[in-house]
């Protein structure tokens, strides 16, 4: 009966130590890099300010005219500056300061 014991006991101490590792993975490769990637857009949004160029999530560049302090701005599209369209902060996917697009330039200009 000892030896039947034994055998369960190791086959659960295997079982056990093959869940604690896929969690580990799972924590690792699926739910750190996600939070790392919330954080980083949640500094991106902080720092959104008025003359932005802001690209959205549907695929629109615009410059920024407002920002409020609910989750709404006021993006300007299109080369004639007449529309205006109130969205809100989520629906941006990246933003470019003036100052790097400027530095963008002269980099490329450079080469």
């Amino acid at each position: 009966m000892s030896i039947l014991a034994s055998q369960q006991a190791q086959a659960w101490g295997s079982i056990i130590m093959w869940v604690v590792i896929m969690v580990v993975f799972v924590y690792f490769f699926m739910i750190r890099p996600q939070k790392k990637e919330a954080k980083k857009k949640e500094q991106m949004m902080s720092e959104l300010a008025v003359g932005d160029t802001v690209l959205t999530t549907s695929g629109f560049y615009g410059i920024v005219i407002d920002v409020s302090e609910d989750d709404t701005v006021i993006v300007e599209f299109g080369s004639n500056r007449n529309c205006r369209i109130p969205m809100q902060k989520a629906a941006i996917a990246a933003i470019e300061k003036p100052e790097e697009a400027v530095e963008a330039k002269e980099t490329k200009e450079k080469k």
